[in-house]
């Protein structure tokens, strides 16, 4: 029995007694209370499913079945195309469909909602409680736009270059057969630690890219604290890699008092020398979970989104040999041995369509979750104080009211002006686009550029499954066939 399915064991069980205890306390402490909210408008229809466990066990069976959109298509046609309803990881939520619903939450940050994550990623991550979401959100706005521009990241692109070639030259030349999604992570893992750190020693990055991948596959796990459980090995696998971190921080500090380094080189030298409004410099505790969350942010969808892109261009050969034309001509332009540079990757504008194609139909970010902080009504239906909201790419990513024939690979869906707003989010929309969506950009062209070039492929399995835990992978881990060129 897989890992996952023994999740989904232990959680019906804890459901089961979850159930049983709140009816127990249902018996012996009736409410006669009524709700205090505003009856001027009904609240959003659906089910919250079950007491206190709610619709949370089908919301994740539904993914780790390879169906996430199930979940939703079904309660959309039950109840409301634009709202409704359900009760996620214990929390009354009401899931905001369409284009209208993404830019409703979108648009309305700190207005009517603000971001909010699930317990079990505060408990993970503790610098978190010493303030609040809302907060910890608005730091992050603050300091990533300066960092995370184009302008800002133009300098890293011949970098990204240079860690792709290595990493295929170390893990994919010499192989006739590879394991696409593991060695995806590597690649990821390798450019966020140069990007952010400035760590570029293997064996330096090897001692915590483990725990690292134990961190991400347990932060959205049922949050059971107890030995052996995917959620008690995250807990374990941040705590060693904070301390890891800690060492890095220090050192860091250590070269900027001495002038040994330049200021602002990357990311944590820019939060070591970046003060707030009221003059004061981060802790380094809080430092290295900032570091933890970035490195999770940079590295995961981004390694979903590459492996979905070997796995479609292994599917359609036309699609892979349109991509080659276009690698082939920016390569054509280049001197022997020169590394990508920013004029490049404009050149390849094809191969980014084909990766938004893919994004579209394997978004590495399912969704986000808001909470309301104010009572507010949305399309006719009251929204509580304190309810929290969900919006999710599989409302309108593979609905054919947004893109016809959604079922199809059709990277020409995104010239000109492409999909009407708010329809294609992987990377959310409006002001709450996500800041590393030109990092992603650049990270996925250049290992596009230096894969197409060097390999084709086929699958080994033909009919590998796909599921989504929290993020869609491949069953097996996608392994190939490589045919050098």
């Amino acid at each position: 029995m897989q890992e996952s399915d023994m999740e989904l064991l232990f959680l019906s069980l804890l459901l089961l007694l979850t159930l049983l205890l709140a009816l127990s306390l249902r018996l012996l402490f009736p409410s006669n209370k009524t709700s205090d909210h505003c009856t001027a408008a009904p609240l959003p229809p659906g089910s919250t499913g079950w007491p206190v466990a709610g619709e949370t066990l089908a919301f994740l069976s539904a993914g780790r079945r390879g169906w996430p959109e199930k979940f939703f298509r079904d309660r959309m046609d039950k109840f409301s195309g634009d709202i409704f309803r359900t009760s996620l990881l214990g929390e009354t939520t009401a899931v905001l469909c369409g284009p209208a619903g993404n830019k409703f939450l979108f648009s309305n940050e700190n207005k009517f909602v603000t971001s909010w994550w699930p317990r079990s990623v505060e408990k993970v991550f503790p610098s978190s409680l010493q303030t609040s979401t809302k907060e910890e959100s608005l730091k992050m706005r603050k300091l990533l736009p300066g960092f995370l521009k184009p302008e800002a990241l133009q300098k890293y692109v011949g970098i990204m270059d240079e860690v792709a070639k290595r990493h295929l030259r170390v893990h994919w030349d010499h192989n006739k057969e590879v394991n696409v999604f593991p060695l995806a992570k590597i690649y990821t893992f390798g450019v966020a630690c140069r990007v952010f750190l400035s760590v570029d020693d293997p064996n330096h990055i090897a001692r915590f890219s483990d725990p690292f991948h134990m961190l991400v596959a347990g932060i959205l796990s049922l949050p059971v604290n107890l030995p052996g459980t995917p959620f008690r090995r995250a807990v374990k696998a941040a705590e060693a890699i904070r301390a890891e971190l800690l060492g890095i921080i220090r050192q860091r500090k250590a070269e900027l008092m001495e002038r040994r380094t330049s200021e602002k080189r990357d990311i944590l030298s820019h939060m070591l020398t970046t003060s707030d409004e009221n003059g004061e410099f981060m802790k380094e505790m809080d430092i290295a979970d900032k570091i933890i969350g970035l490195l999770i942010g940079g590295h995961d969808t981004a390694s979903a989104a590459i492996t979905f892109i070997v796995k479609y261009l292994a599917e359609l050969p036309h699609i892979y040999n349109e991509v080659l034309k276009e690698q082939n001509e920016v390569a054509a332009a280049k001197k022997p041995g020169e590394v990508l540079r920013w004029e490049d990757l404009q050149k390849m504008k094809y191969s980014w369509n084909v990766a938004n194609e893919v994004l579209r139909l394997a978004p590495p970010l399912q969704g986000n979750f808001r909470e309301a902080i104010t009572d507010f009504t949305y399309a006719g239906f009251s929204i509580p104080k304190g309810w929290k909201l969900y919006w999710s790419t599989q409302t309108t990513h593979r609905n054919p009211d947004y893109f016809q024939d959604p079922e199809k690979f059709d990277p020409s869906r995104f010239e000109g002006n492409g999909p009407a707003p708010y329809t294609h989010v992987p990377f959310g929309g409006g002001p709450r686009m996500c800041p590393g969506k030109e990092y992603a950009r650049i990270e996925i062209l250049v290992f596009m550029h230096n894969l197409v070039r060097r390999f084709k492929w086929e699958k080994v399995l033909p009919d590998e499954k796909i599921i989504v835990d929290p993020m869609p992978k491949p069953a097996n881990g996608l392994p190939v066939r490589l045919f050098p060129h």
